[in-house]
């Protein structure tokens, strides 16, 4: 008889549109295609689903894509046997009638709370901890991360070959752009910007629109696009809007999946970029890069932003860490950006093989997925 797979349930409630979906998606899809697992993906919103994932049918309780069996997280909950391995991402609150099957199976399934990504050195000391406890059925803290001992960052394999060669065939970038209507405009930096709502993105379009040097910059749809109308003074920006002001070429990209994304930031020279799973995916384009951090109460995102620079920063000039730590504090506050700019593209050489040398430093660790079928294959 053919060996039972391992079965997977991964639950994800969509808090911030396109990021906790972004990442559970990702990591159900390598679980399958890596792992040979049996993985059930229990989304809440299939219609945010729908718009990183394009096949998925919004009204379907269950489908199959990419191998992934995808299920609608019913409001009323349906009695379902639990599965061998199960993952509440970014500490979802399981159906309880779910968390009662998990207490009444003959061997308790390993439950596991795949939390946010953090550089926060307590992350290291807290990852694989046990959790709380259900009846018979014990939860661990597994935490992403960018150091040992932590889960390591989602990274399919071959990524970074295929981003490689992609990057080094000037033609296969052009026809992916053309695809996307976009003809990079002549002799120009090709900028991506995908971020929350920005009161320092009006000095920072400024700041470029002024410069010596030409700027493309591609905005796919989302929620920045009404500081871009505010600057261009227009209204109802949407995907083929091309405005040109001085050296600064604006245009708007519809809202792409995720394997054109990756795509879309191997192509660009820098990329502005916003909450999770962008964040890791801009990383493994080597590209330098803007991280525009989901804000959360007190501020204590920040201790998040600082903790990353710390590492991030590593290895650079004191110019150079100086004008990208600068550029990334404005940008989080919401502060005038052209000076920091100025002061970044002074030390863009250095900042874009320092980018890929962080890539690749990042990607001798285990990726998140393998991480997390070893902590399986070491609890069993």
């Amino acid at each position: 008889m053919p060996e039972m797979k391992t079965r997977w349930d991964i639950f994800c409630t969509v808090v911030d549109n396109f990021g906790d979906i972004g990442v559970t998606w990702r990591l159900a899809r390598q679980l399958v295609a890596e792992h040979g697992l049996a993985v059930r993906l229990w989304v809440d919103d299939l219609r945010a689903f729908e718009r990183i994932c394009p096949q998925i049918d919004p009204g379907a309780a269950q489908q199959y894509q990419q191998g992934v069996d995808v299920r609608q997280w019913p409001v009323e909950w349906q009695p379902t046997p639990a599965a061998d391995v199960v993952i509440a991402a970014f500490a979802c609150q399981l159906p309880s009638a779910y968390m009662d099957a998990m207490a009444e199976r003959e061997q308790p399934p390993l439950w596991m709370n795949l939390d946010y990504l953090s550089a926060e050195g307590w992350v290291i000391g807290c990852h694989g901890l046990p959790s709380v406890k259900y009846k018979n059925v014990q939860k661990f803290f597994f935490f992403p991360g960018f150091q040992k001992g932590t889960g390591g960052l989602l990274r399919e394999h071959g990524l970074l070959e295929r981003r490689r060669q992609f990057q080094q065939n000037p033609q296969a970038q052009r026809e992916f752009l053309h695809g996307l209507g976009i003809d990079r405009a002549p002799g120009a930096r090709l900028i991506s910007l995908f971020a929350y709502e920005n009161t320092g993105l009006a000095s920072w379009l400024d700041g470029m629109a002024g410069d010596s040097t030409a700027t493309h910059l591609l905005v796919p749809e989302g929620r920045i696009l009404g500081d871009v109308e505010r600057w261009l003074g227009v209204q109802g920006l949407a995907a083929g809007a091309v405005y040109v002001r001085d050296a600064l070429t604006v245009q708007v990209l519809p809202f792409v999946r995720q394997d054109q994304y990756d795509l879309l930031l191997w192509c660009c020279d820098f990329n502005a970029v916003r909450g999770e799973d962008s964040f890791v995916r801009a990383q493994w384009a080597g590209r330098p890069f803007l991280w525009h951090i989901y804000r959360q109460e007190e501020d204590i995102h920040l201790d998040k932003l600082e903790a990353f620079l710390e590492l991030y920063v590593k290895g650079l000039s004191a110019p150079a860490r100086e004008a990208i730590s600068g550029l990334w504090r404005a940008w989080n506050a919401g502060e005038k950006m052209p000076d920091h700019w100025q002061s970044t593209r002074k030390h863009w050489p250095e900042l874009e093989k320092h980018a890929e040398t962080w890539c690749l430093e990042q990607a001798l660790q285990a990726d998140l997925a393998t991480a997390l079928v070893q902590f399986y294959g070491n609890w069993i």
